[in-house]
């Protein structure tokens, strides 16, 4: 089965809002069988919605639509549709009860702008909305079924896991499932990866995309089967080409974050961490604090910019920073234990770097950092590590490293 997506809102088109439902619901129709041939974005206007529902629907299919189902007058989805199928606009009484019931729980009366979400496009049948009060709606013509969910992800989400994806299992069939892997590199350009994976896609292999993001590589490695058995044999090649060959390299799978691995470590350890950043400029302290219940492990951390700093607050050695400099393995080791003495803390983990665009030397290149990992008194694990790219790139895959290193430690301290 066949899908197409369309994603209105000016606010995408300007880059004021990311695109998080394409990903989403690629991948939820993938894991149906339901192969999505191609994606639009458009903006709040009747015309332009009107032309894109149009083309996706000329084709029999699926077609799902996000966006322009609220109250306010750059809501027009429900309109745009209506008019190109000639339907009238109907009340539905469900719906508005639903809406009744969502205000009443706050004690307030249904606002008159709300009041247009209760109806729907003749013939059409709501979804429910478990989070809000705009309902999801499908419609099935010509062959063909459209399907429009609000445009605020969370309500999106929710519609498609309570409604949409039991409705769609009906319909996708069962001869044929896709599935997806995604593999996470780090500290590689898209082109490395790129060199190690070749010659492992094609007619009766598995499917391949790479994503760069700024220190980073995503691959998705996709197989279409006759059930996840097949589908996944398809996968599983180039799974085990990263791993021999890129293994120190892969960060994660799936859903997988360094800052969820190595959280869940110290968690199960019961030991807490300090940091000690320079080049990241706490990125590595923003990324632990994302995981709910990190203050059970993480104290805090120093950024220390300048080496005034470094040794004021971390009593890093003035003789070490004249002689090695401020990037070099010795002032790595020493701004670690000293995070450990600052804050009282089991692990103190530091990193420094060059991350660019100026600064660096032959001796020391643009995309060197320094890592390293003290316990207490001693220093348990350290790496020096050139990243590619530009300075978001440097600063966003050191950040990954030395949650790496640290969940490394943490790996093998389990085993003992």
């Amino acid at each position: 089965m066949r899908a197409e997506l369309i994603f209105t809102g000016s606010e995408l088109l300007l880059g004021q809002v990311v695109n998080s439902y394409a990903d989403y619901l690629s991948r939820r129709l993938g894991a149906l069988g339901i192969e999505v041939v191609r994606q639009t974005t458009v903006g709040d206007h009747r015309e332009r919605i009107t032309a894109v529902l149009e083309s996706a629907l000329a084709v029999p299919g699926l077609v799902i639509i996000t966006g322009g189902l609220g109250p306010t007058g750059d809501d027009l989805t429900r309109e745009a549709v209506a008019g190109l199928l000639d339907l009238e606009l109907v009340f539905d009484a469900g719906s508005y009860q639903r809406i009744r019931e969502f205000y009443g729980s706050r004690g307030e009366d249904v606002p008159a702008s709300v009041q247009r979400e209760a109806f729907l496009p003749a013939g059409a049948r709501a979804l429910p909305n478990p989070c809000g009060t705009a309902p999801g709606i499908v419609l099935k013509r010509d062959g063909s079924t459209l399907i429009m969910l609000p445009g605020p992800p969370q309500e999106m989400k929710a519609i498609f896991e309570e409604s949409v994806e039991a409705l769609l299992a009906g319909l996708a069939g069962g001869n044929r499932i896709i599935r997806s892997r995604l593999v996470k590199f780090y500290g590689l350009s898209e082109s490395d990866v790129l060199e190690h994976l070749k010659n492992l896609e094609g007619p009766g292999k598995a499917a391949i995309a790479y994503t760069a993001r700024p220190g980073e590589v995503h691959v998705r490695v996709t197989g279409t089967g006759t059930d996840e058995k097949s589908a996944l044999r398809l996968v599983e090649p180039v799974l085990q080409r990263a791993r021999e060959q890129l293994a120190e390299f892969i960060y994660g799978y799936d859903e997988d974050t360094p800052e969820l691995g190595a959280g869940s470590l110290l968690a199960a350890s019961g030991l807490t961490l300090a940091l000690a950043e320079s080049c990241t400029g706490g990125m590595i302290a923003a990324r632990i604090t994302s995981v709910p219940g990190s203050s059970d492990y993480f104290l805090g951390g120093v950024v220390a910019y300048d080496n005034r700093v470094k040794q004021g607050l971390l009593g890093v050695s003035g003789q070490t920073l004249e002689l090695k400099g401020a990037v070099s393995n010795e002032t790595a080791r020493e701004m670690a234990l000293g995070a450990c003495r600052a804050l009282r803390a089991d692990l103190g983990l530091s990193v420094t770097g060059i991350a660019g665009p100026g600064g660096g030397t032959p001796q020391k290149p643009v995309g060197l950092v320094h890592f390293a990992l003290a316990r207490g008194a001693g220093v348990v694990a350290g790496r020096e590590f050139i990243f590619p790219g530009l300075r978001q790139a440097v600063r966003n895959g050191a950040a990954i490293c030395a949650l790496q290193l640290l969940r490394s430690y943490l790996e093998n301290l389990k085993k003992e």
